[in-house]
């Protein structure tokens, strides 16, 4: 019903199949990119000419809208940056550094992964981890037990785990952790494109969003920061744009957001991102997660039926992302062959070394859908999948 409103289903015969890498963009966010650089291409924040205040006004406006989107309590409280990898880097960098404890679960990407790394964190030292069960659920016994043993630590979890779509209970997670006086952040990447998500509500101290994943352009996203942190947390990076005052003495900083957005933004990529938000309040999330829904467990009931399928999961709090493997067949395999047929999923560790490494795998083949799919993108893969195994096993 909307894949209309997406040019690249115009033109490409590929069964897209890899939103969980990014998700396509609707022509209204690709025509916001086009007026911008048309029309009135400008820097923000500086000059007060005409074309320059359009500019202006326009990344303001997805500043707002994103505070409404996630009912944030202010707009100060939106940071724009590159994206979910940043967010964290910024976040780990200029906050946690200085907690004694980080707590991660067992589903993180790399980015929420790495950056602990380069504070000399390990498992351990540093770092703990939250023990997941057999169907990948999150550990809360587990969780309370490193909560008791580390007070006043710096939890930061997934949403929505982008390897196997598990979601995780973030509004409990969070309470428990508060409880035990700890600071939470959230890797969001993977959530917006599926459901709504009310921040205040979830209670969490510093949410990372991800653009590019929820229909919006590449390099753009953004870090919620609950209101009583934005005083005390240093900026990532200073220069342009952050400044209230300047001598060879010293400097003022301004106030959050702007002290936290140095340099020239990626203007064209926020106000394609606001485009983006605009566009699914009108689709609704509830006609997403309805045509989702539909498609995602007919994806599961007809791989189900494929000979030798191994998944490590299975759709208890699980959204978007289907994990899987065939016995005695490697999955790069599987991705070529698919390829071949202008299937387009991902195969491989999908960023998440540690819980392949925990499975006994090298990766998987990952099949990640978005409401713009249907029941003939997937009647399509498996077919494919099912021309792949024979000539596999031949």
């Amino acid at each position: 019903m909307f894949r209309k409103d997406f040019p690249y289903f115009q033109n490409s015969k590929t069964v897209y199949l890899d939103n969980g890498a990014t998700t396509q963009k609707p022509k209204s966010v690709i025509d916001s990119q086009v007026e911008y650089y048309e029309q009135y291409c400008s820097n923000t924040h500086r000059s007060n000419f005409g074309h320059a205040n359009k500019a202006t006004s326009e990344f303001e406006k997805t500043r707002k809208l994103l505070k409404e989107f996630i009912n944030a309590s202010k707009n100060e409280e939106i940071i724009f940056t590159k994206g979910v990898t940043e967010s964290i880097n910024f976040i780990a960098s200029s906050y946690a550094i200085d907690f004694k404890t980080v707590i991660i679960s067992s589903l993180e990407h790399h980015s929420n992964i790495v950056p602990w790394h380069m504070q000399n964190r390990t498992l351990g030292a540093g770092l703990e981890v939250v023990n997941c069960n057999e169907n990948l659920d999150f550990d809360l016994e587990h969780f309370e037990e490193l909560l008791k043993a580390n007070p006043n630590a710096f939890v930061s979890i997934t949403h929505v785990s982008n390897a196997f779509g598990k979601v995780h209970d973030v509004k409990t997670i969070t309470k428990l952790a508060h409880k035990y006086g700890a600071v939470v952040m959230i890797d969001a990447a993977q959530s917006l494109a599926h459901f709504k998500v009310d921040i205040q509500e979830l209670d969490v101290d510093f949410y990372a969003i991800s653009g590019h994943k929820t229909f919006a352009p590449t390099g753009v996203g953004a870090i919620y920061i609950k209101e009583k942190y934005l005083k005390n947390i240093k900026p990532y990076q200073t220069g342009g744009a952050t400044i209230h005052e300047v001598d060879y003495s010293g400097s003022i900083l301004l106030d959050s957001p702007y002290k936290f957005e140095a340099g020239t933004q990626n203007i064209a990529g926020v106000i394609g991102f606001g485009k983006a938000l605009e566009y699914i309040n009108h689709v609704r999330y509830e006609n997403i997660q309805s045509l989702e829904n539909k498609v995602f467990k007919y994806l599961n009931e007809e791989l189900s039926k494929l000979p030798g399928i191994i998944f490590y999961n299975d759709l208890t709090n699980c959204v978007g992302s289907r994990s899987f493997n065939f016995k005695g067949i490697i999955h790069d395999d599987i991705g070529i062959l698919l390829d071949k047929m202008q299937i387009a999923v991902r195969v491989g560790h999908h960023c998440a070394q540690p819980i392949m490494k925990k499975l006994g795998i090298r990766g998987t083949i990952r099949v990640s859908t978005a409401f713009y799919n249907d029941y003939v993108d997937v009647d399509k893969l498996i077919e494919a999948l099912k021309k792949a195994l024979s000539m596999l096993k031949d």
